[in-house]
């Protein structure tokens, strides 16, 4: 089979298309004909080896898959062979074929594309379990969207509007802003690329101003020297929910969580699934019958095919992409 292939430590360019062979499908686990792979953050970070899992060389990244079931091994029962599915897997789905162990695959609803199956789960899992599992959101409350046209962002965008949140999405341009506020947002901003002590200020001010005096949840998938003034920006008994950090790990002076009586929770969506998985499963089916009444639907802003990945990951390390972005196999 043909697979992407990290075998040297760096970026996009360091990775080559090989032929790989098959995996074998163990007990407890699925082989899946790959159709598409969604293309997420952890990608660029896992091939410079920057991620907290360092998988053995060589590699493939794409974490996020969707295809048919090609075989199961001794005591899979919930999918069978030709089962339309998606998957997390961490790593190995840039190639024609990838296992997935038996409890991260599920089918996928009737209509819904392999591109759109690929960029489900990942993004909206985890704005889902940031948003309902540890926002405690309430009804009316003001939501701040940090990095909002990305994957993860543009999914709490949604989500934010189906769960009756007022969210303001922030975004690097006008055009981003744009494409949020044609998602649902219900008002946006736009931040400098660089924040200088000046330029934070001028951000909080930003964010007091648009949202009539301040926010309540902070979805930050930023970091950097965006999440101060954000925070500087909060309610009182706010909640600062910690999602990743392209710009930067954030030092926050912790003595503004003891002005506001404002919380700092971490996401850490994977150990979450891996912790309660029917939770998890409840999540999904929530999300599934949200996706079903056209209340969210992946924005995929660019596919490429498979001896393109490197591309494909490129664009979302440049932060270009609006949504998902998706290599078809």
């Amino acid at each position: 089979m043909k697979a992407v292939l990290s075998k040297e430590v760096g970026g996009p360019d360091s990775l080559v298309i090989e032929d790989a062979p098959m995996p074998e499908c163990g007990k407890g686990q699925v082989l899946i004909e790959v159709k598409a792979c969604g293309v997420n953050f952890p990608d660029s970070l896992i091939i410079q080896d920057m991620y907290q899992f360092k998988p053995p060389r060589p590699f493939s990244p794409g974490g996020e898959i969707a295809g048919f079931v090609k075989e199961v091994g001794e005591g899979v029962s919930h999918v069978k062979v030709g089962d339309r599915v998606l998957a997390s897997i961490g790593n190995g789905g840039m190639a024609e074929y990838a296992i997935a162990a038996q409890h991260a695959v599920m089918p996928i609803p009737e209509g819904m594309p392999f591109e759109e199956a690929a960029a489900f789960l990942m993004t909206y899992g985890t704005s889902y379990y940031a948003l309902k599992d540890r926002a405690d959101p309430k009804p009316g409350e003001k939501l701040l969207v940090l990095g909002a046209a990305g994957g993860v962002g543009i999914a709490a965008v949604e989500l934010g509007k189906a769960m009756g949140l007022e969210v303001i999405a922030a975004c690097s341009t006008q055009e981003k802003v744009d494409f949020c506020l044609s998602k649902g947002a219900d008002k946006g901003l736009v931040y400098a690329r660089e924040l200088d002590r000046d330029g934070q200020k001028a951000f909080s001010n930003d964010i007091k101003e648009v949202s009539g005096g301040g926010v309540d949840i902070i979805y930050d998938g930023v970091g950097g020297n965006y999440a101060e003034p954000s925070v500087r920006a909060m309610n009182w008994e706010g909640r600062f929910l910690v999602i990743g950090f392209p710009a930067g790990i954030p030092k926050l002076p912790l003595n503004l969580t003891l002005l506001k009586s404002c919380d700092i929770r971490g996401v850490f969506w994977g150990a979450a699934v891996a912790r309660d998985p029917k939770a998890h499963q409840q999540n999904v089916a929530e999300l599934f019958k949200l996706y079903g009444e056209g209340k969210i639907r992946p924005h995929i802003s660019n596919t490429y095919p498979l001896e393109k990945s490197a591309d494909a990951i490129q664009e979302l390390m440049d932060r270009k992409a609006q949504g998902k972005v998706v290599v078809v196999i």
